[in-house]
């Protein structure tokens, strides 16, 4: 059987990052604090806010969510529909968004590693 990927489940990972999300004031202040178009300050967003999520997956949904990124890399995707429909705290625009999904695939790799 041929395994479907699907974007929205890497929408909703981000979703911790949406204005739809709950409000919460000190989760917004961490947003807002870092610049989403540096590489070190995107790691360290990622390992405050989606490493907890992430960490809630069970194995085979963090797998899942691992081969989706790595499948859509791989594929070219330049993940305009993940952010075009998303209204997110941060303060600029994200200018590479292969390089943020890149950095997000690193990221979760290192999560799922430390288990």
């Amino acid at each position: 059987m041929k395994q479907t990927y699907d974007l929205h489940d890497v929408w909703a990972l981000l979703f911790v990052f949406s204005i739809e999300n709950n409000h919460d004031v000190a989760r917004e202040e961490i947003i807002t604090s870092k610049n989403i178009n540096c590489d070190e300050d995107l790691k360290d967003l990622f390992d405050l806010l989606i490493r907890p999520e992430f960490m809630h997956h069970k194995p085979k949904e963090q797998a899942l969510l691992i081969d989706t990124l790595e499948h859509l890399l791989k594929g070219g995707d330049s993940f305009d529909r993940v952010f075009l429909n998303m209204d997110t705290y941060f303060d600029d625009d994200v200018h590479d968004q292969r390089r943020f999904m890149q950095i997000l695939l690193n990221s979760l790799i290192k999560y799922k590693s430390h288990i």
